[in-house]
């Protein structure tokens, strides 16, 4: 994506969370011409280093626009993991938007094979299923081991080791990583 596309993105989720926040229903759209081919994203919100949102899909949900003004809405709103605690309107300057495009996650005979930093991972198992996007491996310091066992134990609720077994699916995702340098600020990196 270029920048402009990203700086649109980026207000495109800004806009979703005020106006989920107002209680509006009025769904976000875009001026700038958005790239058509993607599999699903995500949205993370964070109050200075703590988190206090992220959601996705790992569908489209429409159109780029139509997927992040959803998934933005849902990170702020229905998060469980802070449903005591939910975003609030007076928090919304003082929030940064990070956005995760994702590209089609294919299943791997070889999970210890993903490259950290650049996938991310999705394991499902039976009716249990967890995934963590790429950056959280670089964030956190995780080696790909690592990586996989926090999505088994913290996001799948399985046995750490469940991504070696041969019955537990691992997929592995590609995911262009863009975010706010400021809350509500953009710097581009070059085209």
């Amino acid at each position: 994506m270029t920048s402009e596309q990203r700086k649109a993105v980026l207000d495109i989720a800004r806009r979703a969370v005020e106006a989920a926040l107002r209680g509006s229903d009025v769904r976000i759209s875009s001026v700038v011409e958005l790239p058509e081919a993607f599999s699903g994203a995500f949205v993370t919100l964070k109050h200075g280093p703590r988190l206090r949102g992220c959601m996705g899909t790992f569908r489209p949900l429409g159109d780029l626009a139509e997927t992040i003004d959803s998934v933005a809405r849902t990170s702020c709103l229905e998060d469980p993991r802070f449903a005591q605690q939910r975003i609030t309107l007076d928090e919304l300057n003082d929030l940064t938007i990070e956005i995760s495009v994702l590209d089609q996650p294919e299943r791997t005979d070889d999970p210890a094979g993903l490259e950290v930093g650049r996938h991310g991972v999705l394991i499902r198992r039976g009716t249990a299923s967890g995934c963590l996007l790429p950056q959280v491996a670089v964030e956190r310091g995780w080696s790909a081991e690592e990586f996989l066992s926090q999505c088994c134990s913290g996001k799948a609720g399985l046995d750490a080791d469940a991504w070696r077994d041969p019955e537990t699916e691992v997929q592995l995702f590609d995911a262009e990583v863009f975010k706010e340098s400021a809350p509500g600020r953009y710097d581009p990196e070059p085209d």
